[in-house]
C-alpha cells in the first residue's frame, strides 16, 4: 500500500521543555501505552518513542521525562530542511497537554461543593494529546461501538499496512496522504468496517481537496464549524467528534456525558443511588462549560489506573 522510499540523509536534535511540578507523567505515559506490541511507540520507564511523519519524511520522536523536564530528541530519514526547534517545540508542547489552562480552571473550580475535592486531589491533570489531529480523529472513527482491544488490533494492522518505517524500525501513523492511496478494499482487510473505511478515506480526500481543514480552532465559531463539516460526512458523529476534539486539538468543552466511567463517578459524587443517565450528566457537565471535558476528564481518571 505504501512504497517504502530510500532516505540518505539523518538530523537529530536535542532540546528539551520545563513540565509543571506536578504534571502526570505515569498518565501521559499510558496514553501512548495502550497497544503493547509496540510497532509505532515504545514506552519504557519514563520515556517513549513514537514513529511520526514530519513533513513527509519518517522520524524518530523521543520524549524522556526526567525531573520535571521533557528531554525531546527528533530523528528524521531523509531530507532535513522543513526541521524547525520552534516547530518540535510546538508539536511536544501539544502532545503534554502544556497548552491547556488546567491552572485557571483549578483556581475556579477547587473550592466547587461537588468536584472541589477531586479537582485538588488530581491537580495538574490534563488531557494528553495524539501527534496531530488526524491521528486522533482516526483512532476515533476505528474506536466507534467496538471493544478498546478491538480498535487497539485494528490501529496496529492498518499502521502495518501502510508500513511506513523509520530506520529505527519502529512504524509512523499514516497521514492522509497515504491513507488516499489505500481502498476501500485496503482498509477492511485491517479490520475496518464499511463505514469506518468509507469515512476515513472520506476525511482524507476531504483534506487532500482542501474542503477540509483540521487545524487546531481558537474560536469556538471555528469549533462549531469543524464540528459542522465533520458531521456532514458519513459514518461520522458526535461521538467520533467530541473523542477527536478531545485527543487531538485541545478542546477542552466537549461533553463526555455518554462515557459510562463518567456516569458512575459522577453518580458517586453526588450521593445518589440511582445510575445517573447520560441526560442528567449532559445537563450536569453543562454547567462547568467551557471546561467540560475537563471535568469529565477528572471523573474519568477518579478510578482509573492507566490513564483515560
Amino acid at each position: 500500500m505504501y512504497a517504502l522510499g530510500v532516505f540518505v540523509m539523518k538530523v537529530s536534535s536535542l532540546t528539551e521543555i520545563v513540565l509543571p511540578s506536578n504534571y502526570h507523567t505515569s498518565g501521559f505515559l499510558a496514553f501512548h501505552q495502550r497497544d503493547e506490541m509496540g510497532i509505532s511507540e515504545i514506552v519504557q520507564q519514563n520515556q517513549i518513542k513514537k514513529g511520526i511523519m514530519w513533513h513527509d519524511n519518517p522520524a524518530l520522536l523521543t520524549i524522556t521525562i526526567e525531573e520535571n523536564r521533557a528531554k525531546l530528541q527528533l530523528d528524521i530519514d531523509g531530507d532535513k530542511s522543513r526541521y524547525s526547534h520552534e516547530a518540535l517545540l510546538d508539536l511536544v508542547s501539544h502532545m503534554l497537554g502544556l497548552k491547556q489552562p488546567v491552572e485557571k480552571f483549578e483556581t475556579i473550580y477547587q473550592d466547587h461543593p461537588v468536584i472541589g475535592e477531586l479537582i485538588t486531589r488530581q491537580k495538574g491533570l490534563r488531557i494528553y494529546q495524539s501527534a496531530t489531529p488526524f491521528e486522533a480523529l482516526s483512532w476515533a472513527i476505528m474506536g466507534q461501538q467496538i471493544s478498546l482491544s478491538a480498535a487497539i488490533s485494528i490501529r496496529r494492522r492498518f499502521i502495518q499496512a501502510i508500513g511506513i518505517q523509520h530506520s529505527s524500525e519502529l512504524l509512523c501513523h499514516p497521514t492522509y496522504k497515504q491513507v488516499i492511496q489505500c481502498s476501500e478494499h485496503d482498509l477492511r482487510q485491517c479490520g475496518f468496517s464499511v463505514g469506518k473505511a468509507n469515512a476515513l478515506l472520506s476525511v482524507s480526500r476531504l483534506i487532500d481537496s482542501g474542503e477540509l481543514e483540521l487545524a487546531i480552532p481558537e474560536e469556538e465559531d471555528a469549533v462549531n464549524r469543524l464540528v459542522d463539516n465533520l458531521l456532514a460526512i458519513k459514518g461520522i458523529g458526535m461521538w467520533t467528534i467530541n473523542y477527536a476534539l478531545l485527543r487531538g486539538f485541545n478542546h477542552l468543552n466537549g461533553s463526555l456525558h455518554g462515557d459510562v466511567a463518567v456516569r458512575r463517578n459522577l453518580q458517586y459524587l453526588l450521593k445518589q443511588e440511582d445510575k445517573v443517565s447520560a441526560e442528567q450528566a449532559e445537563t450536569w457537565l453543562a454547567h462547568f462549560s467551557p471546561w467540560k471535558a475537563l471535568v469529565g476528564a477528572h471523573l474519568w481518571q477518579q478510578q482509573s489506573s492507566s490513564g483515560y
